[in-house]
Parts: structure tokens; sequence; C-alpha cells
């Protein structure tokens, strides 16, 4: 069991649709966070950053949707539906289009191809949370 599962398990206001799928997707958004910033990051420091500008700014995006996105569902006390549903809606067109502009890369900057893969496992974390909402 992970930690964003036990915290959820164990909040007294805590009556999630799923508990797994808001865990997963919690963890999902953290991490490709954590992956956009340092794809952003390593893209910086790439000989041709010129070619990399959109990529950058797509991580950079993508990184503050995923973080915002995390924190709200981490908090279970009486969250707002249409809210939720629109982080993950936001979350998931983001790390959709990160995953796009990486994949343009990938196939010479490995770390694209990380981020890529990352913001791929995001995106349909959020989706499947979203199906397990009803939304």
């Amino acid at each position: 069991m992970t930690h964003a599962q036990r915290m959820i398990e164990t909040n007294p206001s805590s009556a999630p649709v799923d508990a797994l799928a808001f865990a997963e997707c919690i963890e999902a958004c953290f991490d490709c966070a954590q992956a956009c910033t340092a794809c952003a990051d390593a893209c910086l420091g790439e000989q041709e950053v010129s070619d990399l500008v959109k990529c950058i700014r797509d991580d950079l995006d993508c990184a503050d949707i995923c973080a915002a996105a995390g924190n709200v569902l981490s908090r279970q006390t009486h969250p707002s539906q249409e809210v939720t549903r629109k982080i993950l809606e936001a979350c998931a067109a983001s790390c959709r289009q990160c995953g796009d502009t990486c994949a343009e890369h990938a196939d010479h900057h490995e770390h694209c191809r990380v981020c890529m893969e990352v913001c791929r496992r995001c995106e349909s974390a959020c989706n499947n949370l979203l199906s397990a909402m009803g939304a």
C-alpha cells in the first residue's frame, strides 16, 4: 500500500469513489511533475536549446498543472466534484500535449523519452479516475 492510499484510507472525511484510483492518480501526478521539471532542466543543458523551447514550455506547464492536481486530489475533506473533474481534465490535456511534444524529441534525447512515458502514465491515471468518478 502506498502512502497516498494510506492517507486517503485514514482520513475521516475521505469517501472517494475508488481510493486506489485516487491514490494512483495522486502518485502519477507528482511523479509527472518531477519528470517534467527534470526534462525541462535537461533540455536547457542540450546543445541546441533553441530547438527545445516548446518542449521546455510544455514541460514546465505540465509540471505545474500536475503538482496542482496532485495537491487538490490529496485534500479529501469536502472536495468540489466540479473542481476535481476540471483539474483532472486539465492535467490529462497537459500530459497529452507534453507527451506529444516530448515524443518529437524522444529519438534524440533520452530524457524526453522518459518524460513522454511518465506523461502518458499520468494522462491515463487522470482519465481512469475521471471514469471512476462517472465523469
